[in-house]
């Protein structure tokens, strides 16, 4: 980023810190907010574009491709689809928006690649923009500015706020419904009485796309029941009929595309929690989210979050960023995007150790006259703070956005183009189950086959993705003698060296390869991905 030969911070044209108790329910509606959100909406329109490779299959396999089977009429649905632990609710705004597409001539492979993404972006825009207002609500003015710097520059932030995860909507939802709750601002009693009903609609709704939401809330809402005077009325006139409307046309939505009654967030819970079904994909030590998973997402913000923690001697959002590590990390499986929701309240914490480094060495004037100042001239601790979080995370966002394992996005990019112009008739996968995107990306309802990894009844089984992967010879040996020949087939140079003379004596030669990875992530490194075609002889 260019930095300016005086570096300075503007702050909002009302910029004071007296107004950091501030209790309008909404945003404020000044110029200087409508250009924040207005930064923040370019700023992740930009990003979105930025992202083009891959990083979980939920991002395709659990909504873009379950949307493109609901506008288009085909698409897979995997496993969860048929258990009912799923939702249409996420990937019933992405059918909308491809609806629109198709309504405008528009669903071509640039917009149904990217247009996704450009709506979550938009989404990701509104979730900064109430970090920033919560950050002045809470702190005031000079640490909302901080707080949205290091929300826009963090590098996992970057790198999976845009995807089409429900994780990434369940952030934003869940930064939007801690602004509105009083049991967070100094000054409870003068929030608005409306803020909490809309606050709880929200909340519910976070849940209706993400079950496991519910951790956060049961946290806040027990804060909030600490704090309020007429406890029944807030459980029983306000949590019980906004929960129950929000989920209840979850259910009603739900039944409309399953066809039968069905109660997704049970289903949910009694697979992830209480039968560990999660674990089949893996499992991690109880430590993961603090030695590992969350200390990653933070990076080199980690200091500053732990110190912005201890001087805010705020507790209620240190202590939610506990609670909710401490929960996932009862679970076996973990993953990074399971605690995306607190990874905003963080940085935000982060945005208040920025804001008040080399303070204290400032005379109380100085101080007076700095928070009283439209431009607050940086400290040098500042300074060489905000160099040290621009070059670490910036190239750690690009390099992961741009670079690191790509090659699955590029390849059905490609067949994507080649499908369209009737140069491809039925496609094989002979990769790790759910590698690459599927029909959302393709968009030709040709033939295509990959291989399956549901999970077995029975403990011990192997999936034919595991099977394939201990021995591809043999796998592809039996599994050929059933095929009907595909007109293409993709897997990765990791396989391609075990399979090259069965392909060669099958008539398949290599037409492209795509650049995947310099390094293994949780297998042996897949450094390109390569597309064989059948040729006959």
């Amino acid at each position: 980023m260019k930095q300016r030969k005086t570096p300075v911070l503007i702050s909002p044209a009302d910029d004071d810190d007296s107004n950091k108790n501030s209790t309008s329910k909404n945003p404020s509606p000044n110029n200087s907010s409508h250009k924040i959100f207005l930064l923040c909406l370019v700023t992740r329109i930009i990003n979105s574009l930025f992202v083009q490779t891959y990083f979980n299959p939920d991002e395709h396999w659990q909504s873009l491709e379950v949307a493109h089977r609901i506008a288009f009429g085909y698409g897979h649905l995997t496993w969860e689809w048929k258990k009912g632990i799923r939702s249409y609710l996420h990937p019933v705004l992405f059918a909308a928006l491809y609806k629109v597409l198709s309504f405008l001539h528009l669903d071509t492979p640039w917009f149904m690649i990217r247009a996704p993404r450009l709506l979550q972006s938009v989404f990701s825009a509104i979730g900064d923009h109430y970090l920033y207002e919560l950050s002045r609500v809470l702190f005031g003015n000079n640490v909302a500015n901080w707080a949205l710097f290091a929300q826009l520059t963090n590098w996992f932030v970057f790198f999976s706020i845009t995807r089409t995860l429900s994780n990434s909507l369940e952030t934003v939802l869940t930064v939007v419904s801690l602004y509105y709750w009083p049991c967070l601002r100094a000054s409870p009693a003068a929030v608005p009485p409306g803020s909490r009903k809309l606050a709880l609609a929200v909340a519910a709704l976070a849940c209706a796309v993400r079950p496991t939401s519910a951790i956060t809330w049961i946290y806040i809402g027990f804060l909030e029941l600490f704090i309020t005077r007429d406890k029944l009325k807030f459980v029983l006139l306000e949590v019980v009929p906004i929960g129950g409307l929000v989920l209840g046309v979850t259910f009603l939505l739900d039944r409309q595309f399953y066809g039968s009654w069905v109660i997704v967030p049970l289903n949910f819970l009694k697979f992830n929690f209480f039968s560990s079904g999660g674990d089949y994909y893996g499992t991690h030590p109880w430590h993961w989210y603090i030695t590992q998973g969350f200390t990653v997402m933070l990076f080199t913000y980690l200091p500053f979050s732990v110190a912005g923690g201890i001087k805010s001697k705020e507790w209620k959002l240190p202590g939610l960023i506990v609670w909710v590590l401490g929960i996932y990390s009862l679970l076996g499986h973990k993953e990074f995007r399971f605690v995306l929701p607190v990874l905003p309240i963080a940085l935000m914490l982060s945005g208040y150790a920025l804001a008040n480094l080399g303070q204290s060495k400032m005379s109380e004037k100085k101080v007076r006259e700095s928070l009283n100042s439209r431009v607050r001239r940086l400290s040098k601790m500042q300074i060489l703070s905000v160099l040290f979080l621009l070059v670490t995370n910036i190239p750690m966002a690009l390099y992961m956005s741009v670079i690191h394992q790509r090659g699955t996005e590029d390849v059905m990019n490609f067949l994507s183009k080649e499908a369209k112009e009737n140069k491809v008739e039925s496609i094989l996968f002979l990769t790790p189950c759910h590698a690459t995107p599927y029909y959302s990306t393709l968009h030709q309802n040709i033939p295509m086959r990959f291989l399956d990894c549901t999970p077995s009844e029975e403990k011990g089984i192997l999936d034919e993705s595991d099977r394939f992967s201990e021995d591809p010879f043999g796998f592809m040996t039996k599994f050929v003698r059933n095929w009907t020949v595909p007109s293409h087939i993709v897997l990765f140079d990791s396989q391609e060296k075990l399979l090259k003379e069965f392909l060669v004596s099958n008539n398949f030669y290599e037409i492209r390869r795509f650049f995947h990875a310099h390094f293994k992530v949780d297998r042996e490194l897949q450094a390109s991905v390569v597309v064989y075609a059948f040729q006959a002889q």
